[in-house]
């Protein structure tokens, strides 16, 4: 889950709405004690602050949190922020991201914060499945697995999504760097082949969501 905070409520529930069609769960607050209660209570995977944060400033929310926990905080900064960006990095804020918010921008840096720990050393577990991004290498319940590159992409943008659906659109556009949505079949000849690789005969760890997209998720014991 992503934890918005910023004064301005019309612009987070544009960039939630958004950021919900590519898989991700949002909850959006306005001000930065709102912002520490529900980064208590609901633990997000990481927090989205805008450097004009009202009540509790960016830089004391960056500080408390950090007293308690190690997750990914982006500092939202446009014009006249600089100052807040220094002092919010210093203290332990992850990045820095322009304000007005760009999707593009936010994804790839949100997607590594969900992989948890497993990000910073470029392996991502799912059940029995290891994907090492530096290796290029895949392993099911401690056995090598070749891939050819496409599928080794494909799997490491289901599992980086993992348990979450993701849209037969999404996979062109985040795998194929595509827009073309009618050529959706090549995903489907994919993920055939990826399923007898990883040995998923009864398609219970790649999951085909019927019109939508596909869902990886641990196979049940």
């Amino acid at each position: 889950m992503l934890l918005v905070a910023d004064p301005e409520a019309a612009m987070a529930h544009d960039l939630a709405e958004t950021l919900e069609r590519e898989g991700v769960k949002v909850m959006a607050v306005t001000d930065g004690a709102q912002a520490l209660l529900q980064a208590g209570a609901f633990r997000p995977d990481v927090v989205l602050v805008s450097a004009s944060l009202p009540v509790i400033g960016a830089v004391e929310f960056v500080r408390a949190v950090r007293l308690t926990r190690a997750v990914p905080v982006l500092l939202g900064v446009g014009e006249g922020h600089a100052q807040q960006a220094v002092q919010a990095l210093a203290a332990g804020a992850t990045a820095c991201v322009a304000r007005p918010y760009r999707v593009p921008e936010l994804l790839p840096l949100i997607h590594a914060a969900f992989s948890g720990d497993s990000a910073t050393r470029g392996t991502l577990v799912v059940g029995g499945v290891e994907l090492d991004v530096n290796a290029y290498q895949v392993s099911v319940d401690g056995r090598i697995v070749h891939l050819p590159l496409r599928e080794f992409e494909l799997l490491h943008y289901l599992m980086r999504n993992a348990h979450r659906t993701v849209t037969r659109e999404q996979i062109m556009r985040h795998v194929w760097h595509s827009t073309d949505t009618t050529s959706t079949n090549t995903i489907a000849v994919h993920v055939k082949r990826l399923r007898a690789r990883l040995g998923d005969n009864d398609d219970r760890l790649i999951q085909t969501v019927r019109g939508v997209g596909y869902r990886l998720t641990a196979r049940a014991s």
